[in-house]
């Protein structure tokens, strides 16, 4: 009861509490570090550069903790399932400020550190005062794996993936790969835009950040797509309110592109929260059209709705569908379907820390099954000639390939079309086979797959 009453009313009193009530909610709780984080920034109890050293910590944290986690066990006397979970959680973000934050005196870094255990678990505060002087005194003897004996166990325990991914990413790229795409996905991803073209351009835009002093370029691939520099309140930016664009990444905003909608069409997105590929489809379609928005949950529809108000889009009609069921819609009524379909999200792990220390091998398996299903459910509604396009935000083969490679081997009425000769503009997104992949190391956007599938005349 007194560890309850301390994380309720004294965990938002500066950045570090915070950051430590946030990360053990995610401990306990589960749930995503970029919504609690909004929760926690809108209460107003923290404010100008503690509201960024907050976020830095919760997502740096997350973002290395394997890192954090093999440097402590070389630290600690014992093993660290016999920690205390708040002890633990102080010693991870103090050892993330000596390791990874220049610009926080190691001194405050240790004592803050130790105030706060002596708030929150008072019993701890000479253990995680020890540990991380003991770091500060033994840090270039901290050993890592050899990577040419031991690649998977080098790569994860010094870019903090877990061990099972990284051997799937060795099998996929090579070691050399491997290991630039877990650095990069241990990074911080860029803040990327996408104009709404039904009420502005580009160049438009661009020139109003400038006029406000923030520093914004075109996007390399998507036409609608500005990359911004810099951490920014979203709704604080200029022309949010006013719907001129949403946040979405660049890989993203081009699997929207690759489906091809066309004003006056009939288009389903299958599973479309939270929205942001739904609002680009309509954009595309001029607003003009039939565009109905599903997703099994009733509360995620109402941020397709949100978005699609603020952005003035009108051909978006939403409906809570379950895509289990294979009689949803009658059969063959679409001109063009999106099927995004729920993943392990292994491409955005750098935007979502969390859901890497909740994921396992055996979760591929699971959710290659669930997928199969959903494919072969929303391709019976597509018309003939009409366009089906799947869509992950997965690294895996078999999210990805093997579903799509499945599908077709059961139904030869269907037929992969070759992405590189629609979209040749691209050909660097897009693999020998003709379909989308594109890697945050390579690429520097989101870890995104798409397959475009026709139904036979």
């Amino acid at each position: 009861m007194i560890i309850k009453r301390a994380v309720k009313d004294d965990f938002s009193a500066n950045p570090r509490q915070a950051a430590c009530g946030t990360l053990l909610r995610i401990r306990k709780e589960g749930g995503f570090a970029d919504r609690l984080i909004d929760i926690e920034l809108s209460n107003g109890l923290l404010s100008g550069p503690d509201r960024g050293l907050y976020a830095e910590l919760v997502f740096g944290v997350l973002r290395r903790q394997g890192t954090l986690d093999h440097i402590l066990q070389q630290l600690l006397e014992k093993p660290m399932v016999e920690l205390d979970p708040l002890a633990l959680v102080i010693l991870r973000i103090g050892l993330y400020q000596l390791s990874f934050l220049d610009r926080i005196p190691e001194s405050a870094a240790v004592n803050e550190s130790v105030n706060l255990a002596k708030l929150i678990t008072p019993g701890t505060s000479g253990l995680i005062n020890a540990v991380l002087r003991n770091y500060l005194r033994r840090r270039d003897t901290i050993s890592f794996p050899d990577i040419s004996t031991q690649p998977a166990a080098a790569i994860a325990a010094r870019h903090s993936q877990p061990e099972w991914l990284v051997e799937q990413w060795i099998a996929q790229l090579g070691v050399a790969e491997a290991q630039q795409l877990a650095e990069a996905s241990s990074q911080q991803p860029p803040l990327t835009l996408r104009v709404n073209t039904l009420r502005s351009g580009r160049g438009q835009l661009l020139q109003e950040f400038e006029k406000q002093g923030i520093e914004a370029a075109p996007c390399i691939f998507s036409p609608d797509g500005i990359a911004v520099a810099g951490r920014h309140t979203i709704n604080s930016l200029p022309g949010f309110e006013a719907g001129l664009f949403a946040v979405q990444d660049e890989a993203s905003q081009l699997a929207g592109r690759l489906l091809g909608a066309e004003p006056g069409e009939r288009i389903w997105d299958a599973c479309c929260a939270p929205g942001g590929k739904t609002c680009h489809i309509a954009e595309q379609m001029d607003d003009r059209g039939e565009l109905i928005a599903t997703d099994i949950s009733r509360s995620k529809l109402t941020l397709v709705q949100e978005s699609s108000r603020r952005l003035g889009i009108n051909s978006v009609s939403t409906a809570v569908v379950d895509l289990h069921q294979p009689d949803t819609f009658p059969d063959g009524c679409f001109d063009r379907i999106l099927l995004d379909a729920p993943c392990s999200g292994l491409g955005v792990i750098r935007r979502n820390p969390e859901a890497k220390w909740r994921l396992f091998s055996g979760d591929i398996t699971r959710l290659a099954a669930v997928q199969k299903t959903l494919l072969k459910n929303a391709a019976s509604r597509l018309k003939p000639g009409g366009v089906l396009l799947y869509s992950t935000c997965s690294t895996s083969e078999a999210e990805n390939e093997q579903v799509v490679e499945d599908f077709l081997s059961h139904h030869p009425d269907f037929v992969l079309e070759n992405l590189n000769e629609i979209f040749p503009q691209w050909s660097r997104l897009i693999a020998f086979y003709g379909m989308f992949r594109v890697w945050p190391h390579r690429h520097g956007m989101d870890g995104f797959f798409a397959a475009r599938i026709r139904r036979v005349q």
